[in-house]
């Protein structure tokens, strides 16, 4: 099979894994080699149409051993089939990278015969572009839940960033859609490879080489499955607190295979992802927990509301806030007010008295947080009464207003459309 046409089948069939960031990782250039990976992100070259294009994102196979039921590579679906070898891949990234097509690889494969068989492929064709074609860029590839702990180690001084996606929240459901796979086989090595990233930076002097730099992701899927939003956001809570995770991707299911365990979805659940998002910003940037989100009588999250003005309408006892006298942590919990904008405020107060000009000065778009702010015990110009009704109508006029009739659209490297303002601004940025 030509290389174009294999490139076609293994870049389509990686679309749906969302779990590929670049940022948080430093690998500077060597003499006679080529790339580098930047703490601040790799650096980006723009598609025809105007999207931003940066990694090179394709399966090593899509030859799957697996009958997973949700996945458009399961071995038992009708669908064109391709296997690079490693050096293919390995020339395939050298060549875009020159043409400055991408700055970066992001590497993921089906199960080809067994987990060792295609973490041995992963592994040489990392090798191959980190020794013989001297590539400094960023990668990223996916560890192989069941391979061993050898190569586990033997990739994870090669590459940037790793990831192992548990995929579905349980072990019920795991069991049901994708039979062939054990949560305990999932977080077993993603626990491993937590240790040797710590171990790695607590003893560098034994270490040539820093263990998966940039740190380790996993991907959940939303809507393939019966959980709440309470179960799938207290399973991040805890990876993050006991795996040290640097991101978990939420993918909405795409409704691809048609099977009766599987739900009958008009559309993937977008507006949800994009809940998930926001509050998973919320547990790692303004010190909320999923607790205070959400709990057992209230399970999944508002979807007319973002997760944060949700939390504050229900909780109107702790406004409004002083803009001139709360702390740092106080001023987080403001919707509206981002973790820059409440430097910004700690920062400008020591050298006068904040007002709302001086607020919009500074930047702070004060569209939702002056609802919940006074200055000098002085609310917002025409903002008369702190009542819940008021706040609560207002603010879902600014939802209605920034949300376009159509839907919320997926943020992916293939896709025709892009997100809404609203949607960068709250799932990209974190700024709530």
């Amino acid at each position: 099979m030509e290389i174009e046409k294999k490139l076609k089948i293994l870049a389509d069939s990686a679309k749906y894994d969302a779990s590929c960031s670049s940022s948080g990782s430093k690998r500077t250039n060597h003499k006679d080699g080529f790339g580098n990976a930047d703490v601040s992100g790799i650096c980006h070259s723009w598609g025809a149409d105007g999207r931003c294009i940066s990694l090179l994102k394709i399966l090593l196979s899509n030859a799957c051993i697996y009958d997973c039921k949700y996945c458009i590579n399961r071995c038992s679906n009708s669908i064109p089939r391709a296997t690079f070898t490693p050096r293919e891949v390995a020339e395939l990234t050298m060549n875009f990278y020159k043409r400055n097509y991408i700055e970066g690889l992001f590497l993921s494969s089906a199960v080809i015969k067994n987990p060792d068989y295609t973490m041995e492929r992963l592994y040489e064709t990392v090798f191959l572009l980190r020794q013989e074609y001297h590539f400094h860029g960023y990668i990223h590839v996916k560890t192989i839940p069941g391979c061993s702990k050898e190569l586990i180690d033997k990739l994870g001084k090669l590459v940037d960033r790793t990831s192992i996606n548990i995929e579905l929240p349980s072990q019920t459901s795991l069991k049901l859609l994708a039979p062939q796979k054990e949560k305990a086989g999932i977080i077993a090595p993603m626990q491993y490879i937590s240790q040797q990233i710590h171990t790695s930076s607590q003893e560098k002097s034994k270490w040539k080489e820093k263990f998966v730099p940039a740190g380790q992701t996993t991907q959940l899927m939303i809507g393939a499955s019966p959980e709440t939003d309470y179960t799938i956001m207290t399973l991040s809570e805890s990876l993050y607190k006991k795996m040290h995770l640097k991101r978990v991707y939420y993918s909405a299911y795409v409704s691809i295979n048609q099977d009766a365990l599987l739900p009958a979805l008009p559309q993937p659940p977008l507006l949800r992802e994009n809940r998930l998002y926001q509050a998973d910003w919320l547990l790692r940037f303004y010190g909320f927990t999923v607790d205070e989100l959400l709990d057992q009588n209230h399970p999944n999250f508002n979807t007319l509301l973002d997760p944060k003005c949700d939390w504050a309408l229900r909780h109107l006892e702790k406004f409004p806030v002083e803009v001139n006298t709360a702390d740092y942590a106080t001023l987080l919990r403001v919707p509206g007010i981002g973790v820059i904008s409440a430097k910004r405020i700690i920062t400008a107060r020591r050298e006068f008295h904040l007002n709302f000009e001086n607020l919009k000065k500074l930047g702070i778009v004060l569209k939702r947080a002056r609802y919940f702010i006074t200055c000098d015990g002085k609310y917002f110009d025409k903002i008369s009464s702190f009542q819940e009704s008021f706040i609560e109508e207002n603010l879902l006029y600014l939802e209605r207003a920034s949300t376009p009739a159509s839907t919320y659209i997926q943020t992916s490297l293939f896709d025709t459309f892009l997100p809404t303002k609203e949607d960068k601004i709250k799932s990209l940025t974190g700024a709530f």
